[in-house]
């Protein structure tokens, strides 16, 4: 009998560069990484990254996120997120595990979830 493997391809990346303006969610299996702006919801399986010029204006839920620039809205990660310096986070956190670098500005509230279900939330 065959067996099924159910693992995600994240080898695909995504770039939506500087100066890149988006209204709509976006689902992936993939790995995005968005140095221009999203008003949208982001659903991905895969890894985000916001850059520092990266402006998202809506609900995150991947399974991993770095964030170096603005985000606005509720923020679901299965496994790790992390804060750079640079970032600037207004709105809800959950996560299973959080790195925030000093100089990062967040304002809300964090829920660490130990065991978080992956992108079910």
């Amino acid at each position: 009998m065959a067996k099924v493997i159910n693992e995600v391809d994240t080898k695909t990346i995504n770039l939506f560069g500087k100066g890149t303006t988006i209204t709509g969610d976006i689902v992936s299996d993939g790995d995005i990484r968005i140095d221009g702006e999203l008003k949208g919801n982001l659903h991905l399986k895969g890894r985000l990254v916001i850059g520092p010029t990266g402006l998202v204006v809506g609900d995150i839920n991947c399974r991993s996120c770095e964030i170096a620039g603005q985000v606005t809205g509720k923020v679901i990660v299965s496994e790790l997120l992390s804060l750079k310096s640079t970032s600037s986070i207004s709105g809800e956190i959950t996560t299973n595990k959080l790195s925030i670098e000093p100089g990062a500005i967040f304002s809300g509230t964090c829920s660490m979830e130990n065991g978080l279900e992956k992108n079910d939330q």
